[in-house]
């Protein structure tokens, strides 16, 4: 008998060890969407912590929630100056973090990148630099330096909430002279349009005005299940990268070349050339036939994506079972009586995707053709 409950204890002790490395599609919550034109659709969260600086968790735990989100590419960015459990958990190498994350994940396939976060008041604020080579140097006096550093070392900038209340009080994003003198010089790259659990029109407007990537992290300090009620059904916000290769290198190209979406809330963010082929790829016609001798013409449509479709028609034609809104649930089918007047070969659905945003107020539209059997 106590072979027997040791043998249980030993199995049910190794089971978060076994779920370090796979990924895990446990309670329907692995992310994961098509490869688009060329492209790997590479599911990253760039912005996240530990308590090597402010977060609650130790490193692994961030790798094995990756895992189990199946995300394709973390980044633990630690604070370089804000570190208060440093009584507690001593750590003179800022990359410490990154070590103990890469370590971690090394027999899995996700990707960890380096990264750090500069945090300084306005005009800088927060910066998150990834794919750097030592975060240490980066610990300087002068915030100026610090961009300089991460630039020599071929790191990749970004903006932090530059929403975020406590520097903006009325929440909305500003680029300061410094800011803008920043991305002149190439030490600023991209901005998060979403932080955790908010999004910003006016950080949007700042990336499609200064070429910035569009990026959408979850910052997250504690636990993601909760933050984001993971079991519930919700996800955390990430950057969906269409990378050549699924590699640290390939991603980095990717992110120099602006091939970014944000996804949030169900949500799609991005410039129109990179979401449209995602919603190509997982927003198509099953089936198309008529329904005995009428003109109604029934029509499946198809949603293969990880976020449902909220669309609203802009066809002609009306529907016999909606109104002009629709909504497609993810990796399920809808079903929609066109009313066609006459029986036709062939018609064009088409839609405005309400829960795609390539623009402040600006939704997509999109075609789909229907060929009836």
């Amino acid at each position: 008998m106590k072979r027997i409950v040791a043998s249980l204890l030993f199995v049910l002790l190794s089971l978060p060890a076994l779920a370090q490395h796979e990924h895990s599609h446990a309670m329907g919550r692995a992310i994961e969407f098509p490869d688009v034109e060329g492209y790997f659709s590479l599911t990253c969260d760039f912005h996240m912590h530990s308590v090597f600086s402010d977060g609650s968790v130790w490193p692994d735990i961030r790798v094995q929630e990756a895992l189990r989100d199946n995300l394709d590419c973390i980044a633990i960015t630690e604070h370089l100056e804000y570190q208060p459990h440093i009584e507690d958990i001593p750590h003179p190498d800022r990359n410490r973090a990154f070590n103990l994350a890469a370590r971690m994940a090394a027999s899995s396939d996700l990707i960890v990148i380096s990264g750090t976060e500069i945090t300084r008041s306005l005009p800088f604020g927060h910066a998150n630099s990834i794919f750097i080579e030592d975060a240490n140097p980066m610990l300087t006096e002068d915030a100026e330096d610090a961009y300089a550093e991460a630039q020599r070392q071929g790191g990749f900038t970004f903006m932090n909430h530059p929403n975020w209340t406590s520097q903006r009080l009325d929440g909305v994003a500003r680029m300061e002279e410094m800011n803008i003198s920043l991305v002149e010089k190439g030490q600023i790259q991209g901005i998060e349009v979403v932080n955790d659990l908010t999004y910003s029109d006016e950080a949007l407007e700042i990336a499609l005005e200064h070429n910035l990537a569009i990026i959408g992290t979850s910052d997250i300090h504690g636990l993601v299940d909760w933050q984001y009620d993971i079991p519930g059904g919700g996800h955390r916000p990430v950057t969906i990268v269409l990378a050549k290769e699924r590699s640290e290198a390939g991603i980095k190209e990717a992110l120099l070349e602006r091939r970014t979406i944000a996804w949030y809330l169900d949500t799609f963010i991005g410039r129109e050339e990179h979401v449209m082929p995602l919603i190509h790829a997982t927003l198509n016609v099953e089936s198309a036939a008529y329904t005995g001798n009428s003109s109604i013409l029934r029509v499946m449509l198809t949603n293969s994506s990880e976020s449902e479709y909220t669309l609203r028609n802009t066809s002609g034609f009306r529907f016999h079972n909606h109104a002009d809104l629709l909504i497609v649930p993810p990796h399920h089918s809808l079903e929609v009586l066109v009313k066609t007047g006459e029986r036709m070969d062939s018609i064009d659905l088409s839609f405005d995707v309400l829960n795609v945003l390539t623009a402040p107020d600006t939704h997509p539209n999109v075609t789909l053709n229907v060929t009836s059997k």
